[in-house]
């Protein structure tokens, strides 16, 4: 079980051999990087690749550990209880099983993904440690202990806002995800927009990669913004001259909302410009 690239997803090669590592050592694999480089979308493509069905676990800060393995609805089955309905006989029947239940219980090999786990509590890698690494959790109300049948393929994500205990990273294949180069970044613009002129392609990754190399940016703009305003400037037919000046000046690009996310980095792009267009 190899993954060699998809159609729809420009892997590098240092990532294709981080997934094949993580395959072969049998563990998770972490995967970081800035927001809008493909992490989320890498685990759905592998899995795509590998014919392995997906499940999906996404974190947000209220997120517990308990709730990825299992939950037991007390509340209904009381009410069931208060209204004679036979169902209460059996605690199976109000168990709510998580992601790594159904990973685990499948009856095929499974890929499963947790989306970035760094926005959780600090203790939620740590309250996974044992699940993750020998495969099983005991389930306390139904008194047996749960195995996977067959080991899940794991990602997991983070954005890097908080650090990861070191216990959990000892357990994980560690990959970062670079920002693409301009080659990269081309090769992943055809795959989504195959019929892009390659002039205006050229003045748009220029006016693009001009933007996130500015200092002090509070956000840079991301692989996703990039195809976001490439599909802006197709759809309002965005003229080349638009995106190129004359004198090859910085100027403040069309639609440039798509690519700064914030008043600061904004308004200091546009003193830049000012700056720049007093000093011709």
């Amino acid at each position: 079980m190899k993954f060699q690239g998809s159609e729809n997803y420009v892997a590098t090669q240092d990532l294709m051999l981080a997934v094949n590592a993580a395959i072969t050592l049998k563990r998770p694999l972490l995967v970081k990087g800035e927001p809008g480089t493909g992490k989320t979308m890498l685990a759905e493509e592998v899995a795509g690749a590998l014919k392995l069905p997906l499940l999906q676990w996404h974190i947000k800060s209220t997120t517990k550990a308990q709730q990825g393995l299992y939950e037991y609805d007390a509340v209904s089955r009381l009410r069931d209880s208060q209204l004679g309905d036979e169902r209460v006989k059996d605690i199976h029947n109000y168990i709510v099983k998580g992601v790594l239940w159904q990973a685990f219980t499948a009856d095929e090999p499974v890929a499963l993904l947790i989306d970035e786990i760094d926005k959780a509590d600090i203790e939620f890698p740590n309250d996974l440690l044992r699940e993750l690494d020998r495969m099983e959790f005991y389930c306390y109300e139904t008194h047996e202990m749960i195995r996977a049948k067959h080991r899940p393929l794991v990602f997991i994500t983070s954005n890097n806002e908080k650090e990861l205990p070191d216990a959990f990273l000892r357990r994980c294949f560690f990959h970062y995800i670079k920002f693409p180069d301009a080659e990269t970044m081309q090769r992943i613009v055809d795959v989504h927009f195959p019929s892009l002129k390659k002039e205006l392609l050229a003045a748009a990754m220029k006016t693009f990669y001009d933007v996130r190399n500015l200092p002090g940016l509070k956000k840079k703009p991301s692989t996703s913004e990039l195809l976001d305003w490439l599909k802006l400037l197709m759809a309002e037919d965005i003229p080349l001259e638009a995106l190129q000046s004359a004198d090859s000046k910085v100027s403040v690009p069309p639609l440039v909302g798509a690519l700064l996310k914030n008043e600061q980095d904004t308004t200091l792009f546009e003193k830049l410009v000012f700056m720049n267009q007093r000093n011709r």
